[in-house]
């Protein structure tokens, strides 16, 4: 029997497509000095739009300073890394990130991976095979990351009620006192912009011998007297056993860190595939890296445009009436609740107003709970905040009536 293989690969993008979930990629063209204006490329032709929902939240990848710590650093050392950490690409740049990283939360030690999803995957995975007969306790909305690296060590697993501390508690209490605890949970919630309760879960940890991992990949730049996060906000960063970031997001570069002990950093060196067996961050992004977060640490102007017109936003979009949660961080989901037309949306925004924001669709969100996740820089004016009020509501007018079930 010949089997055609082209056709099951055709049924399941089919299936995307009718279920509202095939994601269109638009090719976006960065203008340094412009952020956040870009370049949209399509249908061989190009035009400007105005960026909404990058992750470069303060704008750092276009700062002057990051740029020719960049250019410099090329000048100097070259593009590539010349290979694993292991062999040849141990270079000088990244052990001075990862000691100005350790710095910043605090912690004796840290390592730099090419991605923070790597951070992740990685290092959870390694830590539930080492500690073997572990149990892990992970909040219900944690990244994909996370789910990855618990899935990957076949380690027992618990899922908790998102933020639900009584639920936690009630999963620990299953467990004898003495079995191996990991419990791992977010600062920022990436999709609703929610708060993890880090003090409630940290008491819960120590009152159970439990190792505390947080993920701050959303708030590092972004929080804290030095942009070290919730935790630093909060005062609580010596508390957790783990802190992992990334340096692709307020940073403005690429590549994610995990930071804890001297201990916990050299197993994963040690052991963690993910970190051994891949081409080390190149030294032109490690230095960068570093300028960024000397940077941060030192200037709030940034953190403070943003958190400025993030409020700019939420006021515009209440007056008119467009819904969106208010969890209080940096990042606004405006709500629309079904997959073809918060699509549907998207494309009017992009098309007949020049704003892009990409449309977040199951699995990334439940089905049913589709948006517009919005996240305004330093960089956006109250102009551009107000326009981009009157175009969303222009666009859930003209959506208003459409079946999208019969659609579907």
């Amino acid at each position: 029997m010949h089997l055609d293989y082209s056709k099951k690969f055709q049924q399941s993008i089919n299936k995307l497509k009718s279920e509202g979930r095939y994601r269109f990629f638009n090719e976006i063209e960065r203008k340094y000095g412009s952020h956040p204006i870009a370049s949209w490329n399509h249908n061989s032709s190009q035009s400007d739009i105005i960026v909404w929902c990058s992750n470069d939240y303060l704008g750092m990848s276009q700062n002057n300073l990051v740029v020719t710590t960049m250019k410099n650093a090329v000048e100097q050392m070259g593009t590539g890394s010349g290979g694993t950490r292991n062999i040849s690409g141990n270079s000088t740049a990244i052990i001075e990130l990862e000691n100005e990283l350790a710095k910043l939360h605090k912690k004796e030690k840290a390592l730099v991976f090419s991605s923070g999803y790597v951070a992740n995957e990685s290092t959870i995975s390694t830590i539930l095979d080492i500690l073997e007969d572990a149990i892990v306790f992970s909040d219900e909305k944690n990244h994909a990351s996370i789910i990855s690296g618990i899935k990957k060590s076949q380690a027992n697993k618990e899922i908790f009620r998102h933020n639900d501390l009584n639920h936690l508690e009630e999963l620990i209490n299953l467990y004898p006192e003495n079995k191996p605890k990991l419990i791992i949970f977010e600062s920022i919630y990436s999709m609703d912009g929610d708060y993890g309760d880090i003090a409630g879960i940290v008491k819960i940890a120590k009152k159970h011998n439990a190792i505390t991992f947080l993920d701050e990949v959303h708030a590092v730049g972004m929080y804290g007297e030095t942009g070290a996060g919730v935790s630093e906000k909060l005062k609580l960063n010596d508390q957790i056993d783990i802190i992992q970031g990334t340096l692709g997001k307020a940073f403005g570069i690429m590549g994610g860190y995990i930071t804890s002990t001297k201990l916990i950093c050299d197993t994963i060196r040690s052991y963690a595939s993910g970190f051994i067996f891949t081409t080390a961050m190149p030294p032109a992004l490690a230095k960068s890296a570093t300028t960024s977060i000397k940077y941060l640490k030192k200037s709030n102007i940034e953190r403070t445009l943003q958190q400025k017109n993030t409020a700019c936003l939420r006021e515009h979009l209440n007056k008119s009436s467009i819904p969106f949660l208010d969890n209080g961080s940096h990042i606004v989901p405006v709500m629309v609740n079904d997959p073809i037309r918060c699509n549907e949306i998207s494309h009017i925004l992009l098309n007949e107003f020049g704003h892009y924001i990409q449309p977040i669709n199951y699995p990334t969100v439940p089905e049913g709970t589709e948006r517009l996740r919005i996240t305004p820089g330093p960089l956006h004016t109250e102009k551009m905040i107000s326009e981009l009020a009157v175009a969303l509501k222009y666009a859930f007018e003209k959506t208003k009536k459409v079946d999208y079930k019969k659609v579907l």
